[in-house]
């Protein structure tokens, strides 16, 4: 079967994955935007890895169906598709080079392309003599480092990094993110699943995030911040008398614990407008109280939303 959606690299239907008397996914569906970083957020036992291990094809779904690139996906399509599992496969006892090399044919590259592919990115990690050591021989960094390129030489469509920073200290983190980035831009596109919300915010356009074997939330990350905003706003004012306009404001508005950081004596505050109010008319009142030194809107970041869309969804079952 093939439908053709050009938008959408990934389009996952209806899935359903069933363990016995247990639902891992029940009746799952995402759109994976060609050419997007696509975060799949849960907490641990959500879902998230039988929906990639289905995606892989290392096990398969209950009911339900998964196309790639318009094609229903099926074993031929392994080659287009690169995945970094949380946990690391590579055997222990092989050379870095020899097992490089074995993965890399294995994945539809000849042996030369392989080697001039492995070159490449050796060479662009700085670790070419690590290619006659033994895997063994490598810390879980340096052996993150080698799975990564294993993961993306062959160049494929859909990219899938679980945990992918794991084990790594900050500059590899960096060195790692800058890559997928690098990747995106490439044209490659890329399933992000982490706990790391920092990481969301850096990398990730889309989003889903799955609880209880659902589906609860998900699309374009800067469209779920402005579903989740609550009209609240952090502000500093100096003042001549910052008790006394604190009193007054607090009697005409509601105030939320203050956590901007201000210099000097500034009054700092986080107002609540709920939906009585508009941004205009807190401005012009604030301007009569002192001189507004800052004024932004509270925007919900990746971690809020993950919190507050679980326990939302732990509130309602």
């Amino acid at each position: 079967m093939c439908i053709r959606d050009r938008s959408n690299l990934l389009v996952v239907k209806n899935i359903v994955k069933e363990y016995g008397d247990y639902t891992a996914l029940n009746n799952v569906s995402i759109s994976v935007p060609n050419g997007s970083i696509f975060g799949l957020l849960g907490p641990n036992g959500a879902g998230k890895t039988s929906l990639i291990r289905i995606i892989n094809q290392i096990t398969m779904q209950d009911s339900g169906s998964i196309f790639l690139d318009g094609e229903e996906l099926s074993q031929k399509h392994i080659q287009h598709i690169g995945y970094l599992p949380e946990e690391r496969g590579l055997y222990k006892s092989m050379k870095v080079g020899e097992q490089a090399l074995y993965l890399a044919q294995l994945k539809g590259l000849s042996k030369s392309e392989a080697k001039k592919r492995l070159k490449y990115w050796f060479d662009k990690f700085d670790i070419g003599d690590w290619w006659n050591k033994k895997v063994q021989e490598l810390s879980k960094g340096m052996a993150q480092k080698v799975q990564f390129i294993i993961t993306v030489m062959h160049q494929p469509k859909l990219l899938i990094f679980d945990e992918p920073f794991s084990g790594f200290d900050p500059i590899n983190a960096s060195l790692i993110k800058d890559e997928i980035l690098e990747l995106r831009n490439q044209g490659s596109t890329v399933i992000f699943s982490t706990h790391r919300m920092e990481s969301v915010e850096e990398l990730c356009e889309y989003i889903a995030l799955i609880d209880k074997s659902n589906k609860i939330l998900d699309g374009k990350l800067s469209d779920i911040k402005r579903e989740f905003k609550s009209n609240t706003f952090n502000v500093a004012l100096h003042t001549s008398n910052n008790e006394l306009v604190k009193k007054e404001i607090t009697e005409k508005f509601k105030l939320l614990p203050a956590t901007l950081k201000t210099l000097d004596n500034e009054l700092a505050l986080k107002i609540n407008l709920g939906n009585q109010t508009s941004s205009n008319d807190l401005l012009n009142y604030l301007s009569t109280k002192g001189t507004i030194t800052h004024f932004a809107e509270v925007i919900p970041d990746a971690n809020e939303i993950f919190i507050k869309a679980v326990n939302q969804n732990i509130n309602n079952g």
